[in-house]
């Protein structure tokens, strides 16, 4: 590329001339091509390991003059055809022109001006199509990535560091490229080459560890091998990055939505120094997911910026040092000490935000009011007139609809002081509903109770119902007596703590979040408020806020469905808690199912799944039905994150952090319950269900009040508290089954004895009860000993530790996968497990970089986790075609694209331009382990149109049977009245209908006779086909001569069967419905009474082909038989293309010409009966293929294809000066 003209005092250090003119100098760098030596070693080493311009610009073009000792360098490329192009321009653009000039000095301002003009005019091109460019030495990386690792221009680089690589003992220094989806590393030293290249989906552990052999490294581990990586510059940054890219990956095999491209992430006005923009929006990313994660936001929540300042805390008459955070909807506080103070105060809640005086005790304070009344005061903000223009710009865009529980006609004042812009300091949302009179806004109840009957009638959902206003809990208890016992009591205290904290500290979304706040958590919550601070603390009000109505209309459009997730939800509604007398009748039933049904409906890739319903209807019994449901939105979402898919994927990741936890606090333990297996049995359960399941309902709900402020770390926390006080019982277990049960019998004693609900009997414990329980255990206690115990465990540290269990557990989904996969194929194809393995391994490859880099469908079309095994990787015609040259056995030279998107029409059952692994390999099977005939059967098939898709049905079924009589076909045997059904007249067993279905739902076996006739125009391709199929075969022109002699035959066929066909359509208007008579004089005439045997031996000898007719002479034939060899021989070397018509279609008028013979056709019968005749076609389709070196070489494709382009650069060629 062209560059700034620079100085060059030394010319000839480390660098080779090999052009030259009287004004310009080509130079090679030494250590870069053939030849160079030991300095040429040595400078290549120095290249590789120094971060230099020369490392990626290995030519460059000097501007010299005669006169003059100092050099100019005015162009450099990273490749040779990439200079020769510049050098071919500056001879035949200037050259010529600088050669009249008479002074030296202005020919050095001319080439500099020029091509300084050059380079502006570059840039001005490039500003329209790239908004954001990266530095120079930051692009030069990409492209030096891109070319030694064969990389499209899909691929992107995140960043690059250099570090050493430890291939064995010895390490070696070059650099490590991190892109989207690879990690490459290159080294050069002294001459040997280090190529390597990672797919992030391939990772099964990623670890920072500092030992002995390797200090301070990071290891990066797949399913074969292990990979070091040492002497960072900031091993840090580099090891949080590759965490980040290799969850992406992860991401992108567990669900499709993690190839969409979030497009929202904010970018930085100030470019850095050697940082992508693409790095920059994963720095972005991971802060608003830690942003998101520490306040309970929604996903949508982007972060905009975030500054230290202090917050003034009234209660504790003291201001607090921590973060101001703003984002498009929340402004959010956090304390630099840990539960110090936290604020959340939604944009939609503010009223005012005003620029207080500032004083030097008080400097740059910002005071926001809002609706209820609350005031905060923040101070020693760095920018402050930014921040308010921010909040400014944030308070525009929030929408008008949502108010939580103010009043609107309490902020018309305020409106109106907004209208007038008074204050100037001031910002004020505008809400144009607000600005109307009061009798409207007071008339406007009235009219919409009048009508509330007519728009909620008929509705599944609407608020005159019982679990619209109420919680269950409230519905059942509000007509019992008032109790007075101590247990009341203590209730009435909680409830009157809880009072005076919301005077103080504030109550709704805007509290002020304290270490008191905690302990009062702790100490259980009140019934009554249990609902309230669930959403609270959850983050669910802030949902439901923002999304009014949208549970109500939800519900609409998911009753009446019928899928798999409503006949589950059915199935398990009455095992949800039958013991509480809340679910014993309809009601509490009904919204269950109303609340499981719709979230179903909200998110399809979830679903349902069990655990959804008993932790629902605890969720009812203390919320009303729209509360719950945004409950179970945060749980399923945000709290729980993959825990109710289909795989349980986040339940097994926690169940390794368990695991990890357990031999961290609990080594003797673990090492025991190891050998059991105790762990991974009743941490699903524990987690899942949040010990609802387990733990009598009393007790369970406390460590859910718990889990709501604090999160996982909860769940965490008991558990190991569960373990250690039952720690020496376990240890004395001689089997899992006695370690389940001693760990069943405790936590059903786990009691709280503070309760005041009525007590609810725990199925679990009566199942598990002996003769001698144990002692009860109180609930508050053992929540009290896990924070002592185990209250080290901090939500950061869970996070790392559930990074590391996640690409365990994916990989090792991905490994069940394939299992499964190689299983459910071993029965329909003839390849061996290993065989299927690496067929899979390689499928699995193709798609994933079908994902990536594929253009011609989207990564949701391509990638849907959701279906079967067998369907979910699936490749386009493109990438079919690379893995059809690479291992099919038929090739056909220029040919081979043809036949493989033949093949590829032919196995795409669904038309989606998309084939799964299945179809893949039943396709491979038929080419390579077929008998002949099936493998015949194949090659007819690809010359048929691909519309006669009918003809796949013997491979497998794919469209579901239906059950409207008017599909079925006449003769079928499941038929039935439907009038006698409907009156009950003889109705059958419905197991007699199912099993007839069943049978009907059977395919066919296809047999050769079902197989379409083939027209002349197939015919011609087919042949086409054969004559490309066998150009690298040692028995070439014996094969040649055998098609040509099998084509002859098929011609003369075909030629028959339309004179047979032609005589029968002439016969048949003579006598349409009369039984042909034999002729009792047994003439050889043409006539009614003939035989179709007759019919076929006349008109066999009318082709010249049988005895009974003219026969043709011995030299016809002799000179028939030369003609189509001398066709064969001549054609052996030509491309499909280049075989015409007439070549190939020899001993007919027809061949002759132009036009095809319409009424010519053959049946699939005559093919394969006539090349069984030929004894080398024979051996041919009946040899067996081994698939194995042509996997081993597919494999070895990608690393041969990167040494190429890497060598590329290196070679020289003999260019004349």
């Amino acid at each position: 590329m062209w560059i700034q003209p620079e100085e060059v005092l030394l010319a000839g250090a480390l660098w080779v001339s090999e052009r030259a003119n009287p004004f310009f100098v080509l130079q090679r760098r030494k250590g870069h091509g053939r030849g160079g030596g030991l300095s040429g070693l040595l400078v290549g080493t120095l290249d590789v390991v120094l971060d230099s311009s020369a490392r990626v610009a290995p030519y460059r073009i000097l501007l010299q003059t005669a006169d003059s000792q100092i050099y100019w360098n005015i162009a450099c490329g990273s490749s040779r055809k990439e200079i020769t192009e510049h050098w071919d321009w500056l001879e035949s653009n200037l050259l010529q022109t600088i050669s009249i000039f008479d002074n030296d000095e202005d020919i050095t301002t001319f080439v500099k001006g020029k091509i300084s003009g050059i380079i502006a005019e570059e840039n001005r091109l490039k500003q329209g199509e790239e908004q954001e460019e990266d530095c120079g030495k930051f692009r030069e990386a990409e492209l030096k990535m891109r070319k030694l690792f064969g990389m499209p221009e899909e691929e992107k680089l995140v960043n690059y560091y250099s570090c050493s690589y430890w291939k064995g003992r010895v390490p070696r220094q070059g650099w490590l490229y991190l892109s989207v989806n690879h990690l490459c590393f290159y080294s050069f030293l002294l001459g040997k080459e280090v190529t390597l290249v990672v797919p992030w989906t391939e990772v099964t552990q990623l670890e920072k560890n500092a030992t002995l052999v390797f200090p301070e490294s990071v290891r990066v581990s797949t399913r074969h091998t292990e990979h070091f990586f040492s002497m960072f510059l900031n091993i840090n940054d580099t090891f949080k990055l590759m965490e980040q890219l290799a969850s992406i990956a992860m991401r992108q095999l567990l669900d499709n939505e993690a190839f969409a491209a979030d497009l929202s992430l904010p970018k930085p006005c100030k470019t850095l120094k050697n940082v992508s923009a693409l790095k920059r929006d994963l720095d972005a990313r991971a802060k608003n997911e830690r942003y998101r994660m520490t306040f309970r936001l929604m996903q949508d929540e982007r972060l905009d910026g975030h500054t230290d300042c202090t917050l003034w805390m009234p209660f504790a008459k003291m201001h607090v040092v921590g973060q101001l955070f703003i984002s498009n909807n929340y402004i959010c506080f956090n304390s630099r000490e840990e539960d110090l103070c936290q604020l959340i105060i939604p944009l939609r809640e503010v009223s005012i935000v005003e620029k207080a005086d500032s004083s030097s005790v008080l400097p740059c304070p910002v005071s926001i009011s809002t609706k209820n009344k609350m005031n905060f005061l923040f101070a020693n903000l760095k920018d402050r007139d930014f921040l308010v223009q921010r909040i400014s710009d944030f308070l525009q865009r929030t929408p008008d609809n949502t108010w939580g529980d103010t009043s609107p006609l309490s902020l018309i004042g305020h409106s109106v002081c907004h209208s007038c812009h008074k204050c100037s300091d001031k910002v004020f949302p505008v809400h144009s509903d607000l600005l109307m009179c009061p009798q409207a806004a007071s008339s406007a109840p009235s009219s919409s109770t009048a009508g509330c009957e007519s728009v909620h009638r008929g509705r599944h959902y609407h608020p005159g119902l019982p679990t619209a206003r109420q919680a269950l809990l409230q519905l059942y208890h509000q007509d019992g007596p008032e109790d007075l016992g101590p247990k009341a009591m203590k209730e009435k205290m909680k409830e009157e703590g809880w009072s005076l904290h919301f005077s103080e500290f504030g109550r709704g979304v805007c509290m002020y979040r304290t270490s008191r706040t905690r302990e009062l958590v702790l100490n259980g919550i009140p019934e009554r408020l249990r609902g309230e601070l669930w959403l609270l603390f959850s983050g669910a009000q802030n949902e439901m806020a923002t999304h009014p109505g949208y549970y109500g209309d939800l519900v609409e459009q998911a009753m009446g469905l019928c899928s798999l997730a409503t006949e589950e939800i059915e199935r398990d509604l009455h095992r949800s808690m039958p013991e509480h007398r809340a679910f014993q009748n309809e009601m509490g039933i009904a919204a269950l199912r109303r609340v499981l049904t719709a979230y179903a409906h909200r998110n399809p890739s979830i679903g349902y799944c069990q655990a959804m319903n008993i932790v629902t209807s605890v969720l009812l019994l203390y919320c009303t039905e729209e509360e719950a449901f945004w409950l179970l939105v945060v749980l399923c979402e945000r709290m729980l994150p993959d825990y109710y898919n289909t795989r349980v994927v986040g339940a097994l990741v926690d169940q390794g952090v368990f695991e990890e936890l357990t031999r961290a606090f609990l080594p003797l333990l673990y090492e025991h319950m190891q050998e059991l297996g105790v762990i991974s049995t009743i941490s699903l359960s524990w987690f899942l269900t949040l010990f609802l399941s387990v733990m009598p309902f009393d007790s369970a709900v406390l460590l859910v009040d718990c889990f709501f402020y604090e999160g996982i770390k909860v769940i965490f926390q008991v558990a190991l508290a569960v373990l250690h006080d039952n720690m020496d019982a376990l240890l004395t277990c001689s089997d899992e089954g006695e370690a389940m049960t001693i760990l069943g019998r405790y936590l059903d004693n786990v009691v709280n004895k503070q309760t005041v609900a009525p007590p609810t009997p725990h199925l679990h414990a009566l199942l598990t009860s002996g003769e001698d329980p144990p002692p009860e255990v109180d609930v508050f206690e053992l929540i009290r000993s896990s924070y002592e115990k185990f209250g080290s465990l901090r939500a950061d540290v869970i996070e790392q530790m559930r990074f590391r269990q996640r690409l365990k557990v994916i990989q090792s989904l991905e490994d069940t996968a394939k299992r499964s996969v190689v299983r459910a194929m071993m029965t329909e194809s003839a390849f061996s497990i290993k065989e299927l393995e690496d067929l899979y391994c390689l499928f699995k490859s193709k798609h994933m970089t079908g994902c990536y880099w594929g253009a011609s469908s989207s990564a949701v079309q391509r990638h849907d986790p959701s279906l079967p095994y067998l369907e979910q990787y699936r490749i386009d015609s493109a990438q079919f075609s690379h893995l059809y040259s690479a291992l099919a056995p038929w090739t056909c030279g220029g040919h081979t694209p043809c036949l493989s998107a033949r093949l590829f029409r032919l196995l795409d059952q669904n038309q989606d331009g998309l084939v799964n692994f299945k179809e893949f390999i039943t396709g491979l099977s038929g080419m390579c382990h077929g008998d002949m005939t099936e493998k015949l059967k194949l090659l007819y098939k690809l010359h048929l149109p691909p519309g006669n898709r009918h003809i796949l049905q013997s491979l497998y079924q794919t469209v579901p049977c239906r059950l409207s009589l008017s599909d079925r076909p006449p003769d079928s045997t499941f038929t039935y009245s439907l009038t006698n059904v409907l009156d009950n007249e003889k109705v059958k067993d419905y197991r007699y209908y199912l099993r007839m279905w069943a049978k009907e739902k059977e395919p066919k076996r296809e047999t050769i006779k079902d197989l379409p006739r083939m027209n002349q125009e197939q015919f011609i391709e087919l042949c086409k086909t054969l004559y490309n199929m066998f150009s690298e075969e040692p028995l070439e022109q014996e094969l040649y001569h055998s098609i040509a002699t099998v084509a002859s035959l098929l011609l003369r066929i075909g030629e028959v069967g339309k004179k047979f066909n032609n005589g029968i359509k002439k016969t048949e208007p003579l006598a349409p419905a009369q039984t042909p008579t034999p002729n009792p004089q047994g003439e050889d005439t043409l006539g009614e009474g003939w035989s179709n045997e007759r019919q076929v031996c006349q008109a066999l000898a009318d082709a010249q082909l049988e005895p009974g007719g003219l026969q043709a002479s011995d030299e016809e034939t002799k000179d028939d038989t030369s003609v189509s060899s001398y066709s064969v021989v001549s054609t052996s070397s030509l491309q499909c293309e280049d075989i015409a018509d007439d070549t190939v279609l020899i001993g007919s008028e027809q061949r002759r010409s132009s036009t095809l013979d319409v009424d010519w056709s053959i049946t699939f019968e005559q093919v394969l009966a006539s090349l069984l005749t030929e004894p080398p076609l024979v051996d041919y389709f009946e040899r067996k293929v081994d698939i194995q070196s042509k996997m081993a070489a597919c494999q070895a494709q990608r690393a041969v294809e990167r040494q190429i382009s890497s060598a590329s650069d290196n070679e020289l060629t003999q260019n004349s000066v």
